[in-house]
C-alpha cells in the first residue's frame, strides 16, 4: 500500500483530522486528478466533475481540521476513493 492509500484511509476513516499534513494533502488531491491553483496562501483545488472547489490553507504544518472533513466529503460524495 503506498502512501496516497494510506492517507486516504486515514482521512476517509475520520480518526485523525488534526494530524493531517498540509502538503500530504495537497500532494493526494493532485493524485486524484484535481488541478491547483495558488492564490496567496490558499491552495484552490478544482477538477472536472466536481462542483465544490477545494480551497486550503495552512494550519503551521497541518492541514485545518474543517476543511480535511471537507475534502472528505467530496471524496466520498464523488466516490474518488477507489476501492476505499
Amino acid at each position: 500500500m503506498g502512501k496516497h492509500e494510506k492517507l486516504l484511509l486515514k482521512i476517509l476513516s475520520g480518526d485523525s483530522d488534526a494530524n493531517i499534513h498540509f502538503d500530504d494533502l495537497c500532494d493526494l488531491l493532485k493524485n486524484l486528478g484535481f488541478e491547483v491553483r495558488i492564490r496567496g496562501s490558499h491552495r484552490v483545488f478544482r477538477k472536472e466533475g466536481v462542483i465544490e472547489k477545494i480551497n486550503l490553507q495552512r494550519d503551521g504544518n497541518k492541514a485545518k481540521l474543517y476543511q480535511v472533513r471537507q475534502v472528505r466529503n467530496i471524496i466520498v460524495k464523488y466516490k474518488l476513493g477507489g476501492k476505499y
